[in-house]
């Protein structure tokens, strides 16, 4: 069978995020050779006053904002002011972030060192001790009160705001919505939790309140997702997939509402509902056992 040329690649440049490649495409029994948008994945290495702490695979977009809410997510800062960030070095191996903390948070680096490598789908790899991975976060405070129908807009301005996803269909994105919904700050990367630390760092540039609204991600709401979420400061999280145990162990502890499921037809409150708002007595229907997004 001859491949024939592609009268029909994707229309929009890819920008930093994503790269064109060729690719062999058989579509209702006719090849065709084609150009196709594919989503970019690059080490990005953080190091800390000149000592290196993490390599994390990564979009190369938004790489302040992701500097600063990984500071912040993994409790190596505690604000944003104790953040300076550097030198943001572009080579073929890949992205160097140069990143200065007072010395007391530097030292206290030294108890939670990771190796050297990590994957654009765990946030935890390379940690070195049990205890490094599972720190408890401080308790979240009262946050808003959502209404249903206040997330279910969130939830749809989020997937009308994903034009990497669009492009590539490759990428995770996590999004901060006001207390009516109304969708404020979104990133994309690869990596749910490489989405949810560049929201994160936005927030806090953009001086966003975390207990004013609701974050929303393309997820499920794994273990480091409820971790970031509350170490951020975050009250509500809203995952369009399924909660894990030691996320839901993680969330009820530290006072976050975790939602999973949340779908057009519904949603599931895991952990303190008093935060949503739901219209009438309606109950949560239990999630199908058989889904499987991730």
């Amino acid at each position: 069978m001859s491949a024939k040329p592609s009268l029909s690649e994707p229309q929009a440049a890819p920008g930093d995020g994503a790269v064109r490649r060729r690719v062999r495409r058989l579509r209702d029994g006719e090849l065709r050779v084609a150009m196709d948008a594919v989503a970019a994945e690059v080490p990005v290495a953080l190091a800390y006053n000149d000592e290196p702490f993490a390599v994390m695979l990564a979009t190369p977009q938004d790489i302040a904002d992701f500097a600063l809410g990984f500071s912040l997510s993994e409790g190596i800062v505690g604000a944003p002011g104790e953040l300076a960030i550097g030198d943001i070095a572009t080579s073929l191996e890949g992205i160097s972030v140069s990143l200065r903390v007072p010395p007391a948070r530097a030292a206290a680096l030294q108890s939670r060192r990771r190796n050297l490598q990590g994957r654009s789908g765990c946030g935890v790899c390379g940690t070195e001790s049990i205890e490094a991975v599972l720190r408890p976060p401080p308790r979240v405070g009262d946050g808003p009160r959502i209404a249903a129908s206040a997330l279910q807009r969130a939830l749809r301005e989020l997937r009308r705001s994903q034009p990497l996803n669009a492009l590539t269909g490759a990428t995770h994105a996590a999004g901060w919505a006001d207390a009516d919904g109304a969708l404020c700050l979104v990133r994309e990367d690869v990596g749910r939790h490489n989405a949810l630390d560049k929201l994160i760092g936005a927030m806090a540039l953009a001086g966003a309140d975390p207990q004013r609204g609701v974050c929303v991600v393309t997820s499920r709401a794994s273990y480091e997702m409820a971790m970031k979420a509350a170490q951020a400061g975050i009250a509500v999280l809203a995952a369009i997939s399924a909660p894990t145990a030691l996320a839901i162990a993680l969330a009820e502890t530290s006072g976050l509402t975790l939602i999973g499921f949340a779908r057009d037809d519904g949603h599931a409150v895991y952990t303190h509902p008093q935060r949503l708002l739901e219209d009438g007595d309606d109950a949560v229907a239990a999630p199908r056992a058989t889904d499987t997004n991730r």
